[in-house]
C-alpha cells in the first residue's frame, strides 16, 4: 500500500544541489518531475526507486535524509481564495511565482505582504541590483529593505527568534545560490520561521524548467487570465504546493479541489471550441459544464486591499471553509442560473 505520508526534503536538495535543472538531465530525469515531487504533485510514493536513488545520489545524501516521514506541513491561510484552494501557502517553506511581466505577480506579493503584516509576521524584501521601479508598491508593505546576503542575513538571525517572517528575493539571488546559503547559515542557528517567496522581475523564469530550484509551493500565473482580467491571474490548475499531499490535507479540501481542476480543465477546452463555433454548437450537457466553469473561474477573482485606488472595491478576506463551500455549491449546480457578474469579484458569496 502506498504511503501518503512521506515527502521529498526539497529544502536539503536546494542546499546541495544549487543548479538541480543541469544536474537532474545529465543523470537522465526530467526536472519538471524533480519539481512536482517537491511540491507534491507527484506522490513520493508513487515516484519510481530510480528516480529517488539518483536524486538522494545527487544530493550526496542517503534515501531517509532525502525522504521525509511523518511531518506535516502547515498552511498559511492567506484568505485568497485560489491560492489557498489550489495552491497553500506553506509555512516555513519556499515558494516561487512564476509569470511574465505585467501579470500580476507584484500585486500579489504586496497583497501577500499586506495580509501577513497584520497577522503580526515581519517582512523583509531583499532589493535586486538595478533600477526597479514596479516594486514600490511592493516597498509600501514591506518593513525592512535589504540590500545584501549579509545584511538579509544579520536581520533575520536577529527577528527570527521573536516573529515570523515573511521574506522576498529576486531570482537574481538564487542563480547566484546566496539565497540557499543564507537559508542553510539561518536552520544552523535554529532559525525555521522564515518563509521565502521567489519572483523574477525578467520574466525569463517562465521558460525555464526549475527557475528556482526545487519549492515547497508553486504559484504560475496564466496568460489567457490575465488578459482577461482575471485578477489574480494564478493558474489553478498549474500550481501547485507539497501542503496538498493526501497525509497533510484535510479531505474535503482536497475532494472539493479535485474536483475544481477538473471541471476549470474541462471549461478551458470548451472555452476554444466555443470561441470557434460558439455556445450554441455544443451538446446541452456540455454547455452547462462551460457556464459552470465561467461561474467558478469568475468567483475565484478576488479584489485586493493594496488595490482598492485602483479598482475601486473594497479588497476582500475569505476563510478557506467559505471558500470550500462556495466552490462545492458552484460545483453543484447551485448558481448555474446566476448573472456570472454577480460571481465576478465578490469575496464570498
Amino acid at each position: 500500500m502506498e504511503n501518503k505520508n512521506l515527502r521529498l526534503n526539497a529544502s536539503l536538495l536546494r542546499r546541495r544541489v544549487p543548479n538541480l535543472t543541469s544536474a537532474a538531465k545529465a543523470v537522465g530525469l526530467r526536472p519538471a518531475t524533480v519539481s512536482n515531487l517537491c511540491t507534491g504533485k507527484i506522490s513520493v510514493g508513487k515516484s519510481e526507486v530510480r528516480t529517488l536513488v539518483a536524486l538522494a545520489d545527487l544530493a550526496g545524501c542517503s534515501l531517509d535524509e532525502l525522504i521525509i516521514r511523518g511531518e506535516k506541513i502547515e498552511m498559511i491561510e492567506t484568505k485568497i481564495k485560489t491560492l489557498d484552494l489550489f495552491a497553500p501557502l506553506a509555512k516555513g517553506g519556499t515558494v516561487g511565482l512564476v509569470a511574465r511581466r505585467n501579470m500580476g505577480q507584484l500585486v500579489v506579493l504586496s497583497e501577500i505582504f499586506y495580509r501577513l503584516k497584520s497577522e503580526g509576521f515581519a517582512t523583509i524584501l531583499l532589493m535586486p541590483q538595478g533600477d526597479f521601479p514596479e516594486l514600490a508598491d511592493v516597498l509600501e508593505n514591506v518593513e525592512w529593505v535589504t540590500h545584501s546576503i549579509e545584511e538579509t542575513y544579520e536581520k533575520i538571525a536577529a527577528l527570527g527568534t521573536e516573529k515570523e517572517i515573511a521574506f522576498a528575493a529576486d531570482r537574481s539571488h538564487v542563480v547566484s545560490g546566496d539565497i540557499y546559503d543564507m537559508q542553510e547559515r539561518l536552520q544552523q542557528i535554529g532559525v525555521d520561521s522564515v518563509t521565502t517567496f521567489l519572483l523574477d522581475l525578467t520574466g525569463n523564469a517562465v521558460d525555464e524548467d526549475l527557475p528556482y530550484g526545487p519549492l515547497e509551493t508553486l504559484w504560475q500565473f496564466d496568460a489567457d487570465l490575465s488578459a482577461r482580467h482575471c485578477y489574480p491571474a494564478v493558474d489553478p490548475i498549474s500550481s501547485t504546493s507539497s501542503v496538498l499531499e493526501g497525509a497533510h490535507l484535510d479531505q474535503n479540501h482536497f475532494f472539493i479541489q479535485q474536483r475544481a481542476q477538473k471541471l476549470l480543465r474541462r471549461y478551458r477546452e470548451l472555452r476554444s471550441l466555443v470561441n470557434v463555433n460558439g455556445l450554441e454548437k455544443l451538446p446541452a450537457s456540455e454547455r452547462s459544464t462551460f457556464k459552470r466553469g465561467e461561474r467558478l473561474e469568475a468567483y475565484l477573482t478576488q479584489p485586493f486591499y493594496v488595490a482598492e485606488e485602483f479598482t475601486k472595491k473594497q479588497g476582500e478576506s475569505v476563510s478557506l471553509q467559505e471558500t470550500l463551500k462556495d466552490v462545492q455549491a458552484i460545483l453543484d449546480g447551485s448558481f448555474d442560473q446566476d448573472d456570472i457578474e454577480q460571481l465576478r469579484f465578490i469575496g464570498k458569496i
